[in-house]
């Protein structure tokens, strides 16, 4: 199937065309017709599946197929994250630059003024996060009751960031009649199952993947190490050059900003990607990191799947998720649109329990590394019970489920950006110290679904 036989309008298809593409994801091949007929859809997928133009290009035909009298919203957008909102509203951009819609991006973490400003302008698209909308809505700046489409997007980590009870407050603001709903989810445990049920209408259910499925793009491979040796050996691994881009989690924002400096001290350049970051922080890291200015990036879980990076060739966990559906959208960094990748991951003998819960969701073992010059018996021999790191201990067993900054800007038309994938393998041995390496370069890009 192409995109032509999706039945888009012409001006869809040439601004997909001008991005490369041909051939819809199955995802979209799966979705977009459904929504393109008004009806609802509850989508299953992993991230980098081109999900975004899923919902993005459906609704760009619906607006501009009925144009209203005024410009109002019409159409509502919720991301857990600041940026995937800003990577969706760059979608929008790209694949509605022909179209006279206007959009805006609408999240905490700066003035609101630039967004009221946009929003007063006239805009029939807002992306948001949940806590700046409901400031906006609050303080009677935006209305929500002309809106014909409503997109929940990355519905579990909605869960996962405790922000249900906001989705269900500004949900309670929409219409209720004349409404489309299209709901994006990578897993579906029972509490967004609940509240797909009380906000679907007869969807169609579009599912390319079993739910926390792994993708098979991604080499999967397991080290057994002692926790005071994991900076040893994550230096280690990057001083190997086929390691041309790689994202690092740490299960703390803490844990985030000692693995940098440890990474300094061994003179391989790296940035952290956190909450705690300011915006200007944050988005510095990242265009770095985009632009192949920055080799290494180190992420928390509440960056995790707002991170749309070309050329990610290695996802290292450093510390092990202790939710396992967040172990699938880690690796989901890498892998993606078909491409290959590899996530390493790093196992103590603390996180032996963490380990067995995600071997249990993703169903399949992960294989161990045995080759490597802090492989530990002690990690080994642990049991799968044993008690994991307390909280307080180490950094805690997350971060919680606080509200994170968020940010926004104004009125936008400017198009965005993909990514891509590349792949590599490990080197098995080294010396047990840190010691100098420089970066190699990555290579360019290339174009994916966001």
């Amino acid at each position: 199937m192409k995109f032509e036989d999706l039945k888009l309008v012409g001006t869809l298809l040439r601004a997909v065309s001008g991005e490369g593409y041909t051939v819809p994801t199955p995802i979209q091949e799966g979705a977009i017709p459904h929504a393109l007929a008004g009806k609802d859809v509850l989508g299953v997928a992993q991230t980098g599946t081109g999900k975004t133009a899923a919902f993005v290009l459906p609704t760009l035909q619906r607006l501009s197929a009925t144009p209203a009298p005024a410009r109002r919203v019409r159409c509502l957008v919720l991301t857990p994250t600041r940026e995937l909102a800003t990577q969706v509203g760059d979608s929008f951009a790209t694949y509605g630059r022909f179209l006279p819609l206007r959009h805006t991006v609408v999240f905490g973490g700066v003035g609101q003024n630039p967004q009221v400003q946009a929003i007063r302008g006239g805009v029939e698209i807002i992306v948001a996060t949940p806590g700046r909308l409901l400031d906006l809505i609050n303080q009677k700046l935006l209305s929500l009751a002309h809106v014909e489409v409503f997109v929940l997007d990355e519905a579990d980590r909605m869960l996962d960031m405790g922000f249900l009870p906001d989705v269900r407050r500004i949900i309670g603001a929409l219409p209720k009649q004349h409404r489309q709903t299209l709901f994006f989810s990578a897993t579906m445990p029972p509490e967004i199952t609940q509240l797909s049920s009380t906000i679907l209408s007869n969807p169609v259910r579009v599912e390319v993947t079993p739910v926390s499925s792994t993708a098979d793009t991604v080499e999967q491979r397991l080290y057994l190490v002692d926790n005071e040796d994991k900076r040893e050996l994550l230096v280690h691994l990057l001083q190997k050059p086929e390691i041309s881009r790689a994202l690092v989690f740490t299960r703390t924002k803490h844990g985030a900003d000692r693995v940098v400096k440890e990474l300094a001290r061994a003179s391989i350049p790296a940035e952290a990607i956190h909450g705690n970051k300011s915006q200007n922080a944050r988005e510095r890291a990242l265009n770095g990191f985009r632009d192949g200015g920055l080799r290494v990036l180190v992420a928390t879980d509440i960056a995790a799947r707002g991170i749309d990076v070309e050329g990610i060739s290695h996802v290292i966990n450093f510390d092990l998720p202790n939710i396992p559906e967040q172990y699938v959208h880690r690796i989901g960094r890498t892998g993606r649109a078909g491409a290959a990748g590899i996530a390493l991951s790093f196992c103590d003998a603390e996180e032996r329990s963490y380990l067995r819960d995600i071997e249990r969701t993703i169903r399949r073992s992960v294989p161990v590394i045995q080759s490597q010059p802090y492989h530990s018996a002690r990690a080994q021999n642990a049991s799968p019970n044993t008690p994991p790191p307390k909280q307080g201990q180490r950094g805690g067993r997350g971060q919680g489920k606080g509200r994170p900054q968020q940010r926004g800007g104004g009125a936008q038309r400017s198009p965005g950006k993909g990514a891509g994938t590349s792949s590599a393998s490990p080197s098995k041995s080294a010396p047990k110290s840190f010691s100098t390496a420089r970066s190699r370069a990555p290579r360019r890009p290339t174009a994916k679904w966001s």
